[in-house]
C-alpha cells in the first residue's frame, strides 16, 4: 500500500465525498497558532498516537497531514500502519494543499 497521497488526489477524494477519515496531526503548538485546516479534518495530537490509534475505523482509509508532510506525518503514518490502519500522509502537508489551484 502506498504511504502517500498528493494534494490533487486528496482534493478529488473530498469532492467525490468518498469515505475517508481526515486527520490533522500538526504539532499542538502549530495547530494552536493556526487552527485552520482542511475541511472537516479532526486534530489529533501526534505525540499521543498510542492513545487514539484504536479509535480509528479499520474499514476506512485514513489520510493525515502536518504542516509540510515531513517527519511528523511520516512518523504518525508509520505508527498507524503498524497498528493495522490503512493510512497515508499528504505529500507536502497542509502547505502544499493550500497552494494548489
Amino acid at each position: 500500500m502506498e504511504k502517500t497521497i498528493t494534494s490533487t488526489e486528496l482534493a478529488g477524494l473530498l469532492q467525490a465525498e468518498n469515505k475517508v477519515t481526515l486527520l490533522d496531526v500538526r504539532r499542538k503548538e502549530d495547530y494552536e497558532k493556526n487552527p485552520e485546516g482542511i475541511g472537516a479534518a479532526q486534530w489529533r495530537d501526534p505525540a499521543a498516537v498510542e492513545q487514539w490509534v484504536h479509535t480509528l475505523p479499520e474499514e476506512q482509509d485514513v489520510v493525515i497531514y502536518c504542516v509540510r508532510g515531513g517527519s511528523v506525518s511520516q512518523s504518525v503514518q508509520k505508527q498507524l500502519a503498524e497498528a493495522g490502519v490503512k493510512a497515508k500522509y499528504l505529500e507536502g502537508g497542509l502547505e502544499a494543499f493550500l497552494k494548489q489551484p
